[in-house]
């Protein structure tokens, strides 16, 4: 199901697969942030297309946590110049790098809330 919620000027909407641990830190800060990164985690993957970002869910999440969501949020264009798109496959396949260290400064950045527009699981009940 696609997001339809209208983008914000001046922004670009970003989507980001994840497992359950990842989502449920996201709600419990009211959809307004993204958690800190774990040490073994120096960059933050935001992708630029729902395609991509389903692949993964359902491709990696899934078999791994047995549940993947995607999630979608828009960020302001001026923070988001400075990290060039990463093309990591495909020309659909497309990323954005940003240094764990720079997370605070990504979520002062997100424009509105970060919503769930997608959830996969093993089970087709869930």
């Amino acid at each position: 199901m696609p997001d339809l919620t209208p983008q914000p000027p001046e922004t670009t909407r970003l989507y980001r697969p994840t497992g359950q641990a990842e989502r449920d830190l996201v709600a419990a800060s009211g959809w307004r942030e993204w958690p800190s990164r774990l040490p073994e985690q120096p960059i933050f993957y935001p992708v630029l297309n729902e395609w991509y970002a389903t692949k993964i869910a359902r491709e990696w999440n899934v078999p791994r946590g047995g549940v993947g969501y995607v999630l979608a949020f828009d960020v302001y264009d001026k923070f988001l110049a400075e990290f060039p798109v990463q093309q990591v496959g495909g020309k659909d396949v497309l990323e954005l790098w940003i240094p764990a260290e720079r997370l605070s400064e990504l979520n002062a950045n997100i424009v509105g809330t970060i919503r769930e527009i997608a959830k996969y699981s093993e089970s087709p009940d869930s």
